[in-house]
Parts: C-alpha cells; structure tokens; sequence
C-alpha cells in the first residue's frame, strides 16, 4: 500500500539519528516507498473554509549518515485532509495548551485523514493521568500542589519523588528524603512553574533494577527494554544518562500490559510505551511521542516501526471497508 505520510514532529536537524524513535518510522515509510512530508506543529492552519493546512517539505535521501541523514523539496502548503493518508503527531512535550490546540485542530479532519495517535485520545490521556485509572498497578499516587499534603504522605512512605504532571524525558523529577528538608522549597518552585498539580510518589529503592519502557502496537506487546540509571543518579531515562539492556516480561507486566491492551486499541492509540519499574510498579503510559523503538530493535533483531506501519495499514483498510 503506498501511502502519503505527514510528519508533525520537531525540526530534522537537530534529532538523535541513531535512536529518535519519530526517524526510525519515516525510514520506515521511505522504504515502503511512501511519500513522506515533515512539517512544523506551528504552521497548522485552519483556514476560511474549515480546510487543514501545513507549511511542508517533501523528505527524502533518508539515511543514518550523520549530518546528511535527510534531504528537504521544496516546500508548500498541504491540506491535510486531502493531500495525505495519514498524520504522525510526534512532536516532543511539554503536553501544553498550544499541545492540547493541536490536537483540537486534527480532530477536525480524522473523518478524512487517519492521524496517529488519535488526538482525542492523546488529548484526554495525558501520561501520567491516563496512568491512574490502573491504580491497581501503580506505587501509591499523590496529586497534589501542597506541601503538608506531601508532608503527610511522606510519614506513611518515607523518601519520596515529585515530579511535573506533564513532564518528559527524566525532567525536573526530585527525590526528596524522609526528613524532607528541602520539600517546602522545591515545592514553592513547583508552584510557580507550573500551574497544574504535581505527582507525588515513593522513592521505590527497585529503581535500581532497571524502568522497564514497553511498547504495545494497537494494544498489543512488540518489545521491551530495561533502563538503568547512570552513575549518581537515581533516573533512568535514556535522555538523561541512562543505559539500555535487553529484557524479557515478568508475569506481573504481562498482567499489566493484558488489562490495558484492549482499551489502548479502542481509543486508536497505535503506538504506546508504558513504563514500570522493578517489573512490577507501572509509573506511566505514553501516548504523546513514546519512544524507545531503536534501542529494543537493536537488542532483540525486531523491526518494531515496520509493526507499527502494518498496523496503520490494516487501520486504513478497515476504514474503507466501513
């Protein structure tokens, strides 16, 4: 199937070539022989007659060659309900107001066009919110702006961890002791960035085993892989120094992965990460860029965005069938 493929993502430069996840599905696309667009979150332009429209450029010469790794056509302005198949959103958070206008926007051409993930799910499916209907799962959660809340957690739990309801990549998480010196300060902090509550969890020592990222493609398991934190830091995200090893599933995240699956394809979530921690604590469910595709093919020899590219070609299929 030759499909016309637009990519929302941030700009080509600058990405990680060997492991961006969004650079990974459009070599995908190319060697499927697709036509494949990149275009800028911020040049969305709903127009006078309710038509979709983004500032593009053609992509190709895709390759992973540092510093040659694409090459941009000549640009114009695209309908995107018209003039493509399919939309990746795949522009990194922070999950903000101008995040959330987005997805307001491609809702207005899903009757055309198939935009993955679907932006009314990732509208009302924030990672670390989606996260608490699967409490069952979770460490105990605190959402939360006050500090003698958190003060009052902390004498049940010990040390804790905050962070932003809506970060991303390891950002702006703290663990604060059990004493809690520092929490009445940091939390003063947190109140001034950021205007929403802030997650509030125990500091689970099993950590240091590794924060499982696994990927589900239309509700279903493809891969996984274990991400242990770097020398003096308790995060393990790859963006901020942590390292990756193969890994299988434990019974517990398999239990995990079974409850969710069905309703993630129900909401047109095609690819998802979950994250768990010490293979049995699930912390968050990604739905707005996950990541992690290149490090579990490298390990395990699997061709993950070739899986997520099959099944948006059987969602097509199934929309005209309909």
């Amino acid at each position: 199937m030759g499909l016309r493929v637009a990519v929302q993502m941030d700009p080509m430069a600058g990405i990680n070539i060997n492991g961006d996840s969004s650079f990974a599905l459009m070599l995908a696309a190319q060697a499927r022989g697709y036509d494949v667009w990149h275009y800028d979150v911020g040049t969305l332009t709903l127009d006078a007659n309710d038509r979709l429209t983004a500032f593009a450029h053609p992509v190709y010469d895709l390759q992973r060659v540092a510093g040659a790794h694409y090459r941009f056509g000549e640009p114009k302005r695209i309908d995107l309900g018209s003039d493509v198949d399919v939309v990746l959103m795949r522009q990194d958070p922070p999950f903000h107001v101008g995040y959330i206008t987005a997805t307001h926007l491609l809702e207005r051409i899903e009757h055309e066009t198939l935009v993955v993930n679907n932006p009314v799910s990732v509208r009302n499916a924030p990672e670390k919110v989606m996260v608490l209907d699967y409490r069952r799962f979770m460490p105990p959660t605190l959402i939360t702006r006050s500090a003698d809340e958190v003060r009052a957690f902390q004498k049940e739990h010990g040390a804790v961890v905050v962070k932003p309801l809506h970060g991303n990549g390891g950002k702006a998480i703290f663990r604060v002791p059990a004493e809690g010196d520092n929490l009445g300060a940091l939390f003063e902090v947190f109140n001034t960035t950021w205007p929403e509550p802030h997650m509030v969890q125990p500091f689970l020592p099993d950590v240091a085993k590794g924060d499982k990222r696994i990927v589900l493609i239309d509700g279903e398991v493809t891969g996984a892989i274990n991400r242990r934190p770097g020398e003096g830091e308790f995060r393990s995200n790859l963006a901020v120094g942590g390292s990756a090893e193969a890994t299988e599933l434990t019974p517990r995240e398999q239990e995990i992965c079974a409850a969710m699956g069905p309703r993630l394809k129900e909401l047109g979530l095609i690819f998802v990460g979950i994250d768990v921690i010490g293979g049995e604590w699930l912390t968050e469910i990604n739905v707005t860029s996950p990541t992690g595709i290149v490090a579990i093919d490298r390990f395990n020899g699997t061709d993950t965005p070739g899986k997520i590219w099959d099944a948006i070609e059987r969602r097509l299929k199934e929309r005209k069938a309909s």
